[in-house]
């Protein structure tokens, strides 16, 4: 008997998070992928796809952007009505985005069993949207396959320890994979006309800094005095906050902020790789500045990725311009970069896991 497995993915992360778990599924499984559009455009989907070599979607649902309980609402409706058509055997959602929360709810009211990858991540922030998504999704996914002891212990703190899985971190198993196929493919740096460990990579994209254009403005701020180029891949997220007057004043005066495009996951990891130091407030970029040993200013005032504070690789500064200032140019790692998201083997594990509660 083959069983079917339906994945639900629907935002850049997921996506890389998929690749490897895509790879180890389909050795013993029939893998459905449900992508919900949630991520539609071009840079910030289908680009992973091509680079990955990622199975096509077996159904694209197209639901784009909208405020938040529309969207998930049009995932849920969606979602259901696939799986009832379809009536795969197990269910895998990723991460914290509205993709995911959805597809646990569908999947848990057709009796048809859960697994969570990346569970057990908290930052305490109830604020945040991901926050929400990922702690209803734990309480309701049937398998939750955790990326770290950390992870682990949470969930044994709120009281979830039968079903919680150490597994390794699926993103390490994408870097270690991916790395030197992206040493191969990628010109990018040289495209840019960047010099190695010469300039600086920025990432935003969450709404506390993008909504804001005083907050956006605090960090444009601090980058416009960094001693070193910036590169900065803009999320479609910031386009419309970077219409504002004083944004585009400061722009204009910033002649060494090289603003792009969002990339493929293969230039991103070329433009990690060769970055001095990288500043960010996505939790994914968080740890592959970590996984590649880069020195990363966390643009937020919490992390999910406790390790990396405590390993001296990442700081935390918000928005705040002088802290940002300064970690740009003074904050190193102050201690040996340690390993704690597994052997790269994440995917193999997580499937093993599938492979017991279905077979045996």
């Amino acid at each position: 008997m083959t069983y079917t497995i339906a994945t639900i993915i629907g935002a850049r992360p997921q996506f890389i998070k998929e690749a490897p778990v895509a790879l180890a599924l389909r050795k013993d499984f029939k893998e459905m992928i449900i992508h919900t559009g949630q991520h539609y455009d071009r840079n910030m989907s289908r680009v992973f796809f091509e680079d990955m070599a990622i199975p096509e979607p077996d159904y694209n649902l197209n639901i784009g952007s909208g405020p938040h309980g529309e969207q998930t609402g049009r995932m849920l409706a969606g979602i259901e009505d696939v799986l009832i058509k379809e009536k795969p055997d197990y269910v895998l959602v990723y991460g914290d985005t509205n993709s995911t929360i959805a597809g646990a709810l569908a999947a848990v009211k057709l009796q048809i069993p859960v697994g969570h990858i990346e569970a057990g991540l908290r930052s305490f922030n109830r604020s945040m949207p991901e926050e929400i998504n990922r702690i209803a999704t734990d309480r309701i996914a049937d398998h939750l396959f955790c990326p770290t002891e950390h992870a682990v212990s949470l969930l044994s703190k709120e009281g979830m320890t039968k079903n919680a899985f150490l597994t390794g971190d699926v993103m390490y198993d994408a870097c270690l994979h991916f790395l030197p196929l992206s040493d191969k493919k990628s010109d990018i740096v040289h495209t840019l006309g960047l010099t190695g460990k010469e300039y600086l990579l920025l990432t935003i994209h969450r709404p506390s800094n993008t909504d804001d254009p005083g907050t956006f403005l605090s960090i444009l701020e601090a980058v416009a005095e960094s001693p070193w180029p910036v590169v900065f891949p803009r999320h479609p997220r910031t386009k419309m906050v970077m219409e504002n007057a004083e944004i585009q004043q400061i722009i204009s005066k910033t002649k060494h902020l090289k603003i792009i495009e969002p990339v493929g996951f293969l230039d991103m990891l070329q433009l990690e790789n060769h970055a001095l130091k990288i500043l960010t407030d996505s939790g994914g970029v968080q740890k592959e500045a970590f996984f590649l040993g880069k020195p990363c200013i966390t643009l937020r005032t919490e992390t999910e990725w406790v390790e990396t504070v405590k390993a001296g690789y990442n700081m935390i500064t918000g928005a705040d311009p002088e802290k940002i200032s300064r970690a740009i140019r003074s904050f190193e790692p102050s201690h040996e970069r340690k390993n704690f998201y597994g052997d790269g083997h994440a995917a193999e594990k997580i499937t093993e896991h599938i492979k017991k509660v279905l077979i045996s």
